[in-house]
């Protein structure tokens, strides 16, 4: 049991040092494997009306990026362990 404590700490680490970026027409979003927002850039050419909804699609999409990243990570690491990965666990309890 203290060796999954101690993967899941050092797996935190390096999540939070894996960075994704999105952009949406000017504003552009890096957030961290972790799901932290990391910056957000709005280009000055962006009209202040239109800022709140496209802050809102760069977020989604680095979120949703990140999440894919992290995903990933834990499945490899989850296979290095030799514990099912999702892919392993589909045809179980068929």
């Amino acid at each position: 049991m203290f060796k999954l404590q101690k993967q899941a700490k050092k797996m935190k680490k390096e999540l939070k040092k894996i960075q994704v970026e999105a952009e949406a027409q000017g504003v552009k979003v890096v957030v961290n494997a972790e799901q932290e927002i990391i910056s957000i850039t709005i280009g000055d050419e962006v009209p202040r009306e239109k800022i709140p909804e496209l802050l809102k699609d760069a977020l989604n999409r680095a979120l949703n990026k990140a999440q894919v990243v992290a995903s990933e990570k834990m499945q490899g690491i989850m296979g290095d362990m030799g514990m099912p990965t999702e892919a392993g666990m589909r045809g179980m309890g068929e």
